[in-house]
């Protein structure tokens, strides 16, 4: 079986494949091009730290950098043009698949910053001016899925900003941030935008929730140790069955009726972090249709080499995953926490992502206008 055929089974299935990385290298060497082609790679999604380590490797950005430096650009307005070039390019490479999915894939995201994650105002206000500034129908905003970012959701998505919602950890949070596009939706309706142009996808974080947990079960010891693993896949199908509640019934046929698309899971963070698991784990046993899996390329590149398609691997399995929740629970591990711990951290985490771009970026500038 050849790498295209794993890959092109994943896709018949349901799956969009999207990859989690972008760089200019990717876009000027022509290898996000051949992912297309020759991988199914349906989309792109990027976060701050996918961008810091862009900007610090390679050499692709210089002429820009030394434009910018002898423009006398600031670094914030230096980080922006940079991932904004990106950004739009990538959605150019992407344009085809966009026109041929109407709409659903073909698309690439691009984060607010993450300094404005408990700031719902100044989280609108971005989404509406990277929205503006990229200028491409197939970009995706990326709001994080704080308890101040699920306004700043609906009030992007009523301004009519696709919106790529970010850093969902829990099935409870994951309701809200449905109930958040669905209104964000019949406000766009109300303010006369098109709901066939407007889409939405929420990524739902996959193998930090078996980090965070297994390290708590490994604390707690003994019978709790069978329960490593498995919480994952398990709060990913959970999830799961909440979209098909959600996105059923008079309210969502209402918004159908106006062109309205389903607001998808995105399967996040798949790339394998322990190593005694299966390294397509988050691939093979989250395969359902109406989902998009983003991937880092090593996870990408091992499907191709050796995944499974095994059908429909999600569906009716929420009463065996909520068995499992209830195991980890009666075991000792205090679920509200995991999921606050995982949030706050995901924040700083890219944070930190940004503030290493900053530097990376102003070292640059600083450099360019040394020559």
């Amino acid at each position: 079986m050849t790498m295209t055929d794993r890959l092109g089974e994943l896709a018949a299935a349901g799956v969009s494949i999207w990859l989690d990385d972008l760089s200019r290298e990717r876009l000027t060497s022509g290898n996000l091009q051949s992912l297309i082609t020759d991988k199914h790679v349906v989309g792109v999604t990027t976060n701050p730290t996918i961008f810091a380590n862009a900007l610090s490797h390679g050499e692709s950005y210089d002429a820009q950098v030394r434009e910018l430096a002898t423009r006398g650009a600031s670094v914030d307005d230096a980080v922006r043009e940079i991932t904004v070039a990106d950004v739009q390019q990538a959605c150019d490479v992407f344009s085809g698949t966009w026109e041929a999915t109407g709409g659903v894939d073909g698309r690439v995201s691009l984060e607010v910053d993450p300094r404005l994650a408990h700031d719902t105002a100044k989280t609108t206000a971005e989404a509406v001016d990277l929205w503006k500034a990229v200028d491409r129908p197939n970009l995706l905003v990326k709001i994080p899925a704080t308890q101040e970012g699920l306004p700043a959701i609906t009030q992007a998505l009523a301004e009519g900003v696709s919106v790529n919602v970010t850093l969902i950890f829990s099935v409870e949070r994951y309701r809200e941030v449905m109930g958040a596009y669905l209104d964000g939706l019949e406000q766009a309706a109300a303010n006369g935008h098109n709901l066939a142009g407007l889409t939405s996808v929420a990524s739902f974080f996959v193998s930090r929730v078996d980090t965070e947990i297994d390290k708590r079960l490994e604390a707690i010891g003994g019978s709790a140790l069978e329960l490593r693993g498995k919480a994952a896949v398990a709060n990913s199908v959970l999830a799961y069955a909440a979209f098909q509640e959600i996105f059923s019934g008079e309210r969502w046929e209402a918004l159908v009726a106006k062109g309205a698309k389903a607001q998808r899971p995105l399967w996040a963070s798949t790339g394998v972090k322990n190593p005694d698991y299966p390294d397509t784990l988050y691939v093979t046993e989250l395969v359902v249709a109406d989902t998009v899996n983003t991937m880092p390329e090593k996870t990408l590149d091992a499907f191709a080499d050796h995944g499974e398609v095994k059908g429909d691997a999600v569906t009716g399995r929420a009463e065996e995953a909520q068995r499992i929740f209830d195991a980890v629970a009666e075991a000792g591990v205090d679920l509200t926490d995991v999921f606050l711990t995982l949030e706050n951290e995901g924040v700083d985490k890219f944070e930190k992502s940004w503030a290493e771009l900053l530097e990376t970026v102003q070292g640059q500038l600083d450099g360019a206008n040394k020559s």
